[in-house]
């Protein structure tokens, strides 16, 4: 049976699927080579994942989107499309627990007041105790964090959090996930870190960061206007139903608008649609087992429960962690602080509470109102502000929000990715299209990536954007010299360099007995009525010794059994401060690790 539909010669030459920030960017980008491309969007409002929702004049971010970027090409299109409209904000978020709020990223006296002493110690000895006998193999999330920050900080302020956004346990998650979120971490590095200038080594954009005045929808609606103005056209609230193909080309797809479907035919296809709906929506349909490992790559979905409160300010954070089993919120947006734009009142205050969950769940699945409810008791509980203050509420559903990284989907990707591949005018883009957990800036660089390959012959390989790159929050310089790092490098190795216990004692130890021994032998030479009566006195403390040839022998054997002693602890200390001093440092790189971890945890 022929399944190819009946295509008209008026078609555009290019169809990008989605209108997120990866392909709002491509039809961006395509619109600079002087093409009209068609875009299709399944939902009412631009920008994905980055969308603003709004309700009665307030502004609701989901998800919660700095704008910061390694990418020269990224940034230029972010002041490109909205320059005048960012604001610089300061940065500030805590981390709930057990009742109570700990500074985040985490700071000593702040901790210890707040776990108290005892969990303090606990916490430490659990560090000490897997620096020294780690997991010898890393492949699950709780197995990486515990080989880095100890098992009673991985239970204390990553699991509990962590299983609420992912809906799985720790010990199913795949450690890959937390190793593409902190790279390059080492001690090393930050003793390197701590030598030279920090102005020329590592510039952080986490204490402030830029964000359009109406949130983050603002950046995407204002490209899908500048989209339209150059003559490409978008599709909203049109679903995919069919991907047609012929072989390894795809020939156009169906899209159901207003009830009505419509085949749109095109030359190049580039979507940000989930990876696995592209699949099962092929027709002729994909192989069995390409079908089969599409349904095995599972997504985690979460929902907003926006609340507007009668007070003009509640909290001074952006967001706060909600670490806390007893209540089902993860996180909370406090939008005044993100932008004071988003709220019309100023006499009130607008929040959101994200619940993670899976569609059709009982979480899910509950009325709006029955949701704004429970978020009001959860405020309420957690002390951030009173349910008798809450007068409105509304929520918002973001379904197929988070690629899971479980056990198994390495190997599911794979068989997908190598038949996505095969396909010679069609690219997958975005964080659904490669079903990897990518930030706004890596969705929009690997819709520039796709415009290259399909229009300028470029062979870019959108599936490593992300693999391989430093973790955004941290930029390093350029400037930073290899010959200057080499020299660093080869100074810590001397100052650090382990000293061997057993060879230092027995420096120590032969230097000993040899100075008894020709000290000795000396004032035996030298003679006289009373030899040696300083000397002598050892002989209260070393039984035996005598000052005499033979007493001599005695007082080296002496030297060199205390010698040797105290060489060997003088090394064993030095060491163990070295290594504490150390253990120390690298603490605190992990700490900072910690905070960018923590920040992208969902």
């Amino acid at each position: 049976m022929n399944t190819e539909p009946n295509i008209q010669s008026a078609a555009r030459d290019i169809v990008v699927i989605g209108a997120g920030p990866a392909g709002l960017t491509a039809a961006y980008e395509l619109t600079k080579r002087q093409l009209k491309p068609i875009v299709i969007e399944k939902n009412d409002i631009v920008g994905g994942l980055a969308c603003t929702q709004e309700y009665k004049g307030f502004r609701f971010d989901m998800g919660g989107h700095r704008f910061f970027t390694k990418s020269k090409e990224v940034n230029h299109i972010w002041q490109e499309i909205l320059s005048e409209e960012f604001i610089t904000r300061p940065r500030l978020s805590r981390i709930y627990y057990q009742r109570k709020f700990f500074n985040y990223p985490l700071k000593p006296f702040n901790a210890l007041a707040g776990l108290g002493p005892v969990q303090s110690a606990l916490i430490v000895g659990s560090y000490l105790k897997w620096a020294l006998f780690p997991y010898k193999t890393e492949d699950t999330f709780e197995e990486w964090v515990t080989n880095r920050f100890g098992k009673r900080l991985f239970e204390t302020f990553f699991k509990t959090y962590t299983e609420k956004v992912w809906g799985i346990s720790c010990r199913e998650l795949k450690a890959e996930w937390a190793a593409q979120r902190i790279k390059d971490l080492s001690l090393k590095v930050a003793l390197i870190s701590m030598i030279k200038s920090p102005g020329t080594t590592v510039k952080t954009l986490i204490e402030s960061f830029e964000y359009p005045r109406l949130g983050p929808g603002m950046m995407w609606e204002t490209m899908r206007q500048k989209v339209e103005e150059a003559g490409a056209s978008v599709h909203m609230e049109s679903e995919i139903s069919k991907i047609h193909r012929n072989g390894h080309r795809i020939l156009a797809v169906t899209i159901k608008q207003n009830g009505q479907d419509q085949c749109i035919p095109g030359d190049d296809f580039i979507s940000s649609m989930p990876v696995t709906e592209f699949i099962q929506r092929l027709d002729p349909p994909a192989p069995p087992e390409i079908l089969e490992a599409s349904k095995k790559l599972k997504y985690r979905d979460f929902l907003t429960v926006c609340l507007i409160v009668r007070q003009p300010e509640l909290f001074p954070d952006n967001w706060i962690y909600i670490h806390d089993p007893e209540v089902e919120v993860g996180r909370i947006q406090n939008f005044k602080n993100w932008s004071p734009d988003m709220v019309p009142d100023p006499s009130r205050t607008s929040l959101g509470l994200e619940y993670f969950c899976t569609e059709g769940d009982e979480l899910w699945s509950m009325s709006d109102q029955e949701l704004v409810e429970l978020g009001k008791r959860e405020i309420d509980r957690i002390g951030l502000a009173s349910a008798a203050d809450v007068e409105d509420g509304c929520v918002f559903r973001v379904p197929k929000s988070y690629p899971i990284y479980d056990s198994d989907y390495g190997d599911y990707l794979h068989l997908v990715k190598d038949f996505v591949g095969g396909f010679e005018n069609f690219q997958t883009i975005g964080r659904n299209g490669l079903h990897r957990y990518n930030n706004q800036d890596h969705a929009m660089l690997t819709g520039i990536l796709a415009v290259r390959n399909a229009v300028d012959g470029e062979a870019n390989d959108l599936w490593s954007v992300n693999a391989e790159q430093e973790y955004h929050e941290e930029i390093r310089e350029e400037r930073d010299m290899p010959l200057v790092t080499e020299v660093v490098q080869d100074a810590l190795s001397r100052i650090f360099a382990k000293l061997d216990p057993v060879a230092f004692g027995l420096s120590g130890g032969l230097a000993c007995g040899l100075i008894l021994l020709v000290g000795t032998l000396f004032l035996v030479l030298k003679g006289g009525d009373l030899v040696g009566p300083n000397l002598v006195l050892l002989s209260h403390y070393l039984p035996g010794y005598r000052v005499t040839a033979t007493g001599s022998v005695v007082g080296f054997a002496y030297g060199l059994v205390w010698g040797f002693l105290g060489g060997w602890m003088l090394a064993f200390l030095r060491n163990s401060a070295v290594f504490l001093y150390s253990a120390m440092t690298y603490r605190g790189a992990e700490l900072r690790a910690l905070r960018r971890l923590l920040d992208y945890i969902h």
